[in-house]
């Protein structure tokens, strides 16, 4: 049996007015996706438990099988492992995003137009060298990267810039506050150096190194992934699955879908029995609030991975196939919710009962505690 688990991040939403009351799951032409609805499982998960953020650290490390109550420490700490990053006791990493803010201190991107990785390597670098010391710079992907500091910079309330898209500032408070301000104050100037978009730094996600036992002790297979994104990729450090890296990834719209879909294929006929399928793309649209991108990023899923994955599994034999976002990210909102999402769970060989997989086809459904979901997957 192998095993494929799909992720387009993001992608639950609620009505929107522009779709006419609908939600993109439900505006989007996906017939492959509605096919595989009508012979499989719709159900209702809640991936980030009660009291918990509900950003992707959390939601992804519910998705395979991991209890976020047990094993999160915070976001940084995933995404430094992914970067080759190995804490020490007495560190603690923070996610350093390169952003926009305007000059009445509105937070106006959170990704910081988008840089190319390169571009971005050389700020973060340059900030390293200029300001590192007691703090470390490491750079990631895009405007994602790290910065590693002493335990005792940990002590601060951190508001995730995509939360604040288009508001006010939110500074850090306690203890480390006054240190954290006063480091991305001394980072403007470097970073407008290098005409980007980007005009200053963002620290939070804080978190020491979690403690997690491989995939393989977890659930007894043989896991891979494919993802342009440090903090996915972390997990799968983390947890010792083969991370398989594509051409052309990015993290962004223009991501290469069929290279991640005919990477999993060749993991799984290489010996892998599990491969995740992760696209970043229907979450940043939704942080946008662009409508027609977050749609048009459903229709790629189904036309450029679900359909030649579907044919490709079944010349392997017999598989399993689990689809589900890690949280939803409302266009009205533009942010990220702790809400239940749907899940979509279908056998090649036995056909479960049908249903539609959208937000309101899963309304009915009992709710399964998303970190046990995985569990239910392979058994």
């Amino acid at each position: 049996m192998k095993y494929v688990v799909c992720i387009p991040d993001g992608c639950a939403d609620l009505p929107v007015p522009e779709l006419g009351g609908a939600t993109p799951l439900e505006a989007a032409q996906t017939p492959m996706l509605d096919a595989l609805a009508a012979r499989g499982e719709v159900g209702l998960a809640q991936v980030i438990p009660p009291g918990m953020p509900a950003g992707s650290d959390v939601g992804h490390m519910s998705i395979f099988g991991y209890d976020p109550v047990k094993y999160h420490t915070g976001r940084s700490p995933i995404e430094a492992a992914a970067l080759g990053l190995e804490l020490a006791s007495d560190q603690v990493a923070y996610r350093c995003n390169l952003v926009t803010v305007t000059e009445d201190n509105i937070m106006a991107d959170f990704a910081g137009g988008h840089p190319d990785s390169q571009s971005a390597a050389e700020v973060i670098r340059a900030l390293d060298k200029e300001l590192g010391g007691e703090v470390s710079f490491h750079p990631g992907v895009q405007y994602r990267h790290t910065m590693v500091a002493p335990a005792s910079w940990a002590d601060a309330e951190c508001t995730p810039p995509h939360e604040i898209s288009d508001q006010p500032l939110v500074g850090p408070v306690g203890p480390a506050g006054a240190k954290l301000t006063a480091l991305a104050e001394a980072a403007s100037p470097i970073v407008c150096r290098f005409g980007l978009k980007a005009n200053r730094i963002w620290l939070w996600g804080q978190g020491f190194q979690p403690e997690m036992p491989s995939f393989w002790d977890m659930h007894g297979v043989r896991a891979g992934m494919v993802t342009a994104v440090d903090l996915v990729r972390g997990i799968g450090v983390l947890t010792a699955m083969t991370v398989t890296e594509v051409v052309g990834a990015t993290g962004w719209y223009d991501t290469n879908y069929e290279g991640k879909r005919d990477a999993a294929l060749a993991g799984l006929r290489d010996g892998a029995d599990l491969y995740v399928i992760h696209v970043e793309a229907s979450d940043e649209a939704g942080h946008e609030g662009n409508v027609a991108e977050k749609v048009r990023c459903l229709e790629n899923w189904d036309k450029r991975i679900l359909t030649g994955l579907v044919a490709g599994l079944d010349q392997m034999g017999p598989w399993k196939l689990l689809l589900l976002p890690d949280h939803a990210t409302p266009l009205t909102l533009r942010g990220h919710t702790d809400d239940p999402v749907p899940y979509l769970m279908v056998d090649s060989e036995t056909d479960g009962p049908g249903g539609v997989y959208t937000e309101r086809g899963a309304a009915g459904a009992e709710l399964v505690l998303g970190h046990q979901l995985m569990a239910r997957f392979l058994n």
